[in-house]
């Protein structure tokens, strides 16, 4: 084998499965599956027909922007402390449902579906292997947080979406550019420049900022994840160049792509983020739309337009509001969670309880939802990441180390400021990752297609038999997870651990 035949080996690495509609059609039945499972009994529970838990800020805000065309102007209080798009797509729902339960869900049971059939698919990727991209859909359907926040008219479902949406788009292009570099290296033209040969426009980078603009859009840490997704794709094309070999592959990396990059997932995140404001910049009565106008919000900054400053300046609030909303500690919320304790879940949150009003054939009766992660998951969450920083940072596993760098993404900047309310909620966009990681063990325990029959036929057992683990852990959990109607007896069975009580 030539050198050059080498390094288009080594930049292109395995190629995709060649069952291309197979892969399809398993992505399409399992996030058929998953929307009938999201989409059950969708309209319960409610508090006496009203929102329940966080519904109750972030339903009647997206039926006010339904209302006014757009925007909010939150005549009674001050607490719109999230960007509009993701009450902008709940109140697409309302729009078609009307103000009830299956109106402000069902956008979040629609971002829960599309979550399992992007999982499939960037399963498959990852692994090049239509069966271990089925086993993630599969997973997913089965964990009990990505569930509940499906079902329930809050914005956390929406950043996770959009967030594992960017990441798709950004495997799409770390392929593409590995082709790209493979086609100059066939050409004999690789090291025309000591840097490399530039890449052209990169569309499906250029996607994953606009996704990550709407993440932001929902959410403000959906920020957490540009920064990480930056850092990780320039690495990306630094090694590629280095495959490729060019001869100063990361200078080459400095040189060809960090500009683009910074373009691609910090420019257009933010035009797109801005875009996401479109019904407030066209208001008069949007909150603090004229902010930048009072006396006291003058300065040096004066010649930027005052709608922009009057949208940092209300930020600026949002986010002040955010550093200082913590508990006393004598007053502290009975379901407040830090983030050590995210990873296993050792924390849930009640989200709806009733005791009393309700009838299962018994004289004491529950129906509860709570928001837990299915624990065959979740408690597997750190061997998970110990496994894949040994493979990230011993063995230079680019897959491990993708998964790796984005559930951290959703995990370690929460550690900067303890003292702030914080829930488990929070962790729903590292649920993915979290699927998608443990899929990347179970394709090592599966073995490769090289392996020996007995060997392979071992490994097919033990993968079933841990999937078949966590999709009857699910079931268990299913009455917890929904509300439904049981005994005294079976929720205190529920309760597996003292923490969730």
């Amino acid at each position: 084998m030539s050198e050059a035949e080498l390094a288009e080996l080594q930049l292109v690495g395995k190629p995709m499965p060649t069952d291309r509609l197979r892969g399809w059609l398993v992505a399409g039945f399992l996030a058929l599956l998953g929307g009938v499972v999201r989409l059950q009994n969708l309209g319960f529970p409610t508090d006496k027909g009203a929102p329940v838990f966080d519904e109750k800020h972030y339903v009647p805000q997206a039926w006010e922007m339904l209302r006014n065309g757009g925007y909010e102007d939150n005549p009674a209080y001050e607490l719109t402390v999230h960007p509009p798009f993701g009450k902008e797509l709940t109140a697409v729902g309302e729009w078609l449902f009307g103000y009830n339960a299956w109106g402000w869900r069902i956008s979040a049971a629609v971002a829960g579906t599309l979550m399992i059939l992007l999982v499939v698919r960037i399963a498959r990727r990852l692994t090049r292997s239509t069966l271990l991209g089925g086993i993630a859909g599969v997973l997913l359907i089965c964990d009990g947080l990505s569930h509940v926040q499906s079902r329930m008219g809050m914005l956390d479902i929406f950043l996770a979406f959009f967030v594992l949406l960017a990441f798709g788009c950004l495997l799409i292009d770390r392929d593409q550019v590995r082709l790209r570099l493979a086609a100059t290296v066939r050409e004999g033209w690789t090291d025309e420049s000591r840097f490399g040969p530039r890449l052209g426009f990169r569309w499906w980078r250029f996607a994953a900022g606009v996704s990550l603009g709407l993440a932001c859009g929902s959410k403000w840490s959906g920020v957490f994840f540009i920064a990480a997704f930056g850092l990780m794709t320039v690495v990306w094309d630094a090694t590629a160049r280095r495959s490729a070999g060019v001869a100063s592959p990361w200078k080459g990396a400095f040189v060809r792509d960090v500009l683009p990059a910074l373009w691609g997932l910090l420019l257009i995140p933010l035009l797109v983020y801005l875009a996401t404001w479109w019904g407030w910049f066209a208001s008069e009565t949007g909150v603090d739309r004229h902010l930048a106008n009072q006396a006291n919000h003058h300065g040096w900054y004066d010649f930027v337009p005052t709608a922009l400053r009057s949208l940092w300046q209300y930020s600026g609030n949002v986010l002040d509001f955010h550093e200082h909303l913590v508990t006393p500690a004598k007053d502290q919320h009975p379901w407040e969670s830090k983030p050590w304790t995210w990873p296993m879940g050792l924390r849930p949150m009640l989200y709806y309880y009733d005791g009393g009003t309700i009838t299962c054939g018994e004289d004491r009766c529950v129906s509860a939802t709570m928001l837990v992660g299915t624990p065959a998951l979740w408690w597997l969450s750190l061997p998970m990441l110990g496994w894949g920083l040994w493979r990230m940072i011993g063995r230079l596993d680019w897959r491990y180390a993708a998964v790796v760098v984005a559930y951290l993404a959703g995990l370690l900047p929460w550690f900067t400021n303890l003292d702030r309310q914080m829930y488990f909620f929070y962790a729903t966009p590292m649920a993915a990752f979290l699927v998608l990681g443990l899929v990347l063990v179970l394709g090592q325990i599966l073995g490769g297609a090289h392996e020996g029959y007995e060997r392979r036929g071992t490994g097919l057992l033990v993968v079933a038999l841990y999937v078949g683990a966590v999709v009857a852990n699910f079931v268990w959990l299913w009455p917890i997870l929904n509300g439904d109607s049981i005994t005294e007896g079976h929720w205190q069975a529920e309760l597996w651990l003292p923490s969730w009580r």
